[in-house]
C-alpha cells in the first residue's frame, strides 16, 4: 500500500511504524474471509482491509478522528485473526492499537459513555475494587430488566443502558473465596528443578482464583518452585486496548520492576500466564517500551520470560495417565492464544495426553465475542459472536469445554448439549491438573464428576 507521510511525521516513532504497517499491506482481502465482524456485518468498514484504509486517512492527514471512524473500531475485538490469515505479515495490531490511541486523546465520546469507560478502566485493573463491584453489580442483575431498551441493531451504537444490561448479565451469581495473596511462595515438592513467577490476574483472581491454584499444584508436583510477586500489578492490557496508553503503560512499568527485581533476586526461568489475553500483552511489553531508554531492555527481558502456562508445561517431564478416558472436551481456542500468541496444537496434545478425547470446535478461528471488554461496550455483536460459537461448539457434543482464558470463559459460560445436560467450561490447566493427581474442578451446574464416564478415570 502507498503511503505519503511528510518527513515530519515519520520522524514520530509511532507514525514510522504505522507507515512500515501500511506498506504491508498489498490489499489482498484475505482477512475479510476470517474477520468475525466482516463476517456478521458484511460492511467493509468492518473488515481488517476497511479499517486500516480508514486509519491511513486518518494518521496521513492527521485528521482527528471522526464519529464513523470511530465506530468501526470501536466494532474491532482486536481478536487478530487477521494477523494469522494476512500472507503479507501486516502487525494489524500494532496498527489498531495506535488508532486507537488517537481516538481516546482525540475524539468526545458522549458523556454517559466516557463515564462507563472510565468506571471499566478503574475498577477492573484493581482485583479487590473489581470483587466490591460484582458483588454490587449481583445485587443490581435483577432491576437490570428496568433499564431502558434501544434494541441495538448492526448500524446502531448500543446506548449506556445496552453496556449497563450487558456488564450486569455478565455478573456471576456467587464469587468464590479469593487465593493465595502476593507475596507467597509455593515450594517445590522432591527435588527443586526450576522457579517461576505466576502471573495473578486481575478478574481472574477474582472470578476463577482456582485456575491458578491447579497451576500451582500441578507445577510444584514437577519440582517447580512458583512465586507470586507481592508487588505486581494489573498487566494493562485492558486499559490498552481501550486506547488509554498512560494508564497501561504506568501498570506495565511497575510490573517490569518488580518483575526483574524478583529475577534478579531469586533467579526466574520464567513468568507464567494463564490468562492468555494478559500474555499476548506482557510479550509485546517489548515492543510498547522499544523507545524508552529506562525500560526497554528491561521491557524486553520481561517478554522474553513471558510464557503461557501450556508452553511451559509442555517442556516438563510430566508423568502422564496411562489410563485413557472417553470424555470429550471441546478445545475452545481464545484469540489471544491462536492468534496473538500462535500457540495452536501444544494445549490440545497436553490434553491428549491427559487422557481426553480433544475435538477442534468448528469456525474455530472466530472470536467468541469476548475480548476484553467488548462484551460490554459491543453487546449486540458480542452476543451473536457467543450464539455461534456454541453452536459450533454444541455440534462436537462434548463433555467439557476446555479454554485458556477467563474472559472467554466467562463469556460462553456453560451452555446445554442437545440433550439438555450441561456442557461446562473449565481452563486447561485445571483438566492437567485433575489429571496428573489434583483434585477434580468445579463444573458448576453440571454433575460431570457423577458420571460413568468421569468414574473411568477415578475422582483424582
Amino acid at each position: 500500500m502507498k503511503t505519503e507521510f511528510s518527513l515530519a511525521q515519520l520522524a514520530d516513532p509511532d507514525i514510522k511504524e504505522a507507515d512500515k504497517i501500511l506498506r504491508a499491506c498489498v490489499h489482498c482481502g484475505f482477512c475479510t474471509a476470517t474477520c468475525p465482524t466482516y463476517v456478521l456485518l458484511g460492511d467493509e468498514l468492518d473488515s481488517p482491509r476497511g479499517r486500516i484504509y480508514l486509519i491511513k486517512d486518518m494518521l496521513e492527514n492527521d485528521r482527528k478522528p471522526s464519529g464513523d471512524v470511530v465506530k468501526h473500531i470501536d466494532r474491532c475485538l482486536s481478536c487478530l485473526s487477521c494477523m494469522t490469515t494476512c500472507p503479507s505479515g501486516v502487525n494489524y495490531m500494532h496498527l489498531v492499537d495506535q488508532a486507537r490511541v488517537r481516538v481516546e486523546e482525540g475524539y468526545s465520546r458522549p458523556l454517559l459513555d466516557r463515564l462507563l469507560r472510565s468506571v471499566l478502566a478503574f475498577v477492573l485493573p484493581r482485583p479487590k475494587v473489581f470483587r466490591l463491584g460484582m458483588i454490587a453489580a449481583r445485587i443490581a442483575r435483577p432491576f437490570a430488566a428496568l433499564l431502558p431498551s434501544s434494541s441495538a441493531k448492526n448500524d446502531v451504537t448500543p446506548t449506556v443502558f445496552d453496556r449497563l444490561r450487558a456488564m450486569l448479565a455478565l455478573a456471576p451469581i456467587r464469587l468464590p473465596e479469593p487465593g493465595p495473596a502476593g507475596g507467597t511462595v509455593f515450594p517445590a515438592q522432591g527435588a527443586k528443578r526450576g522457579r517461576i513467577a505466576l502471573l495473578q490476574g486481575c478478574a481472574q483472581q477474582v472470578l476463577s482464583p482456582g485456575i491458578n491454584q491447579a497451576a500451582i499444584r500441578l507445577l510444584t508436583r514437577q519440582g517447580i518452585e512458583v512465586v507470586l510477586v507481592a508487588e505486581e500489578k494489573c498487566c494493562g492490557s485492558l486499559t490498552h486496548h481501550m486506547g488509554r496508553d498512560d494508564d497501561a503503560l504506568v501498570w506495565a512499568r511497575a510490573n517490569i520492576d518488580a518483575w526483574t527485581a524478583e529475577a534478579d533476586r531469586g533467579g526466574l526461568d520464567a513468568i507464567l500466564v494463564t490468562t492468555s489475553g494478559c500474555g499476548t500483552t506482557i510479550k509485546d511489553y517489548g515492543y510498547l517500551f522499544r523507545e524508552d531508554a529506562a525500560y526497554a531492555a528491561k521491557a524486553a527481558r520481561v517478554s522474553a520470560l513471558a510464557k503461557d502456562v501450556t508452553e511451559y508445561i509442555a517442556g516438563l517431564d510430566v508423568a502422564w495417565p496411562q489410563q485413557r478416558s472417553d470424555i470429550v472436551v471441546a478445545y475452545h481456542s481464545a484469540c489471544s492464544l491462536q492468534h496473538g500468541q500462535k500457540i495452536t496444537q501444544l494445549p490440545k496434545e497436553l490434553l491428549s495426553k491427559s487422557g481426553f478425547v480433544v475435538k477442534d470446535v468448528p469456525e474455530s478461528h472466530l472470536c467468541c465475542g469476548s475480548a476484553g471488554t467488548y462484551n460490554i461496550l459491543q453487546p449486540d455483536i458480542a452476543k451473536k459472536l457467543r450464539e455461534r460459537k456454541i453452536a459450533n461448539i454444541a455440534s462436537v457434543k462434548p463433555d467439557i469445554i476446555s479454554a485458556g482464558n477467563i474472559g472467554c470463559m466467562i463469556q460462553i459460560g456453560s451452555i446445554r448439549n442437545v440433550d439438555g445436560s450441561f456442557i461446562p467450561v473449565v481452563h486447561t490447566v485445571e483438566l492437567l491438573d485433575w489429571m496428573t493427581g489434583g483434585p477434580r474442578p468445579e463444573f458448576g451446574e453440571t454433575e460431570l464428576g457423577a458420571t460413568t464416564k468421569s468414574s473411568r478415570i477415578g475422582s483424582a
